[in-house]
């Protein structure tokens, strides 16, 4: 089995809101490395997340949603991170996966109202994440979630600073680089 770099989060999102994160994760921009490139190491990853039911095989058309619905999220924890909001084209995949399925309110035992995807197709499994999305919103948890500052990283971060102004995945590496290379701009200007 392959170690990927997502396997371990440094500034990991809490519960259920590191689902979102780890998908985001799946693409280390900087080498390229991709979890969601090929079915193979696709698979066992997706069924870990409940993105895929045991026994399962994902298909290509299948896996390009997922890679779709990935970047669209890294859109927006980019605009979290206080990037530009958007544009609607590239939140196109997220309104696919909510048009193409639904979702149901149940009320448990104890009288808690819950709301989950209605349909166990890739479609309702990626809505289980829109819903997290929502509830983390509601929680006010989904600001924290961000996408690094570094154009060539843009690793999903949860910001855990007592002003949530984190800007970098990690300080010693993505905050330096920038920072040394704004110094240096300054400098040469």
């Amino acid at each position: 089995m392959v170690d990927w770099l997502g396997d371990t989060e440094g500034k990991p999102a809490p519960e259920p809101l590191s689902r979102v994160q780890a998908l985001v994760n799946t693409l280390d921009l900087e080498s390229g490395s991709d979890r969601l490139a090929r079915a193979d190491d696709a698979e066992p990853w997706l069924r870990s997340q409940g993105l895929l039911p045991p026994g399962d095989a994902v298909t290509p058309g299948e896996l390009s949603d997922v890679r779709e619905v990935r970047e669209a999220l890294r859109a927006l924890l980019v605009h979290n991170a206080g990037g530009p909001a958007p544009p609607s084209q590239e939140l196109h995949p997220l309104s696919r996966v909510a048009d193409a399925a639904t979702a149901r309110v149940r009320l448990s035992a104890d009288g808690a109202v819950e709301v989950a995807a209605d349909a166990d197709s890739l479609p309702g499994r990626l809505l289980s994440l829109l819903l997290i999305v929502s509830e983390a919103q509601r929680a006010g948890t989904w600001a924290k979630l961000k996408a690094c500052g570094n154009e060539k990283c843009r690793w999903a971060f949860y910001d855990r600073s007592r002003n949530h102004g984190g800007t970098w995945c990690d300080m010693a590496t993505c905050g330096n680089k920038l920072k040394n290379r704004e110094f240096r701009a300054r400098r040469r200007g």
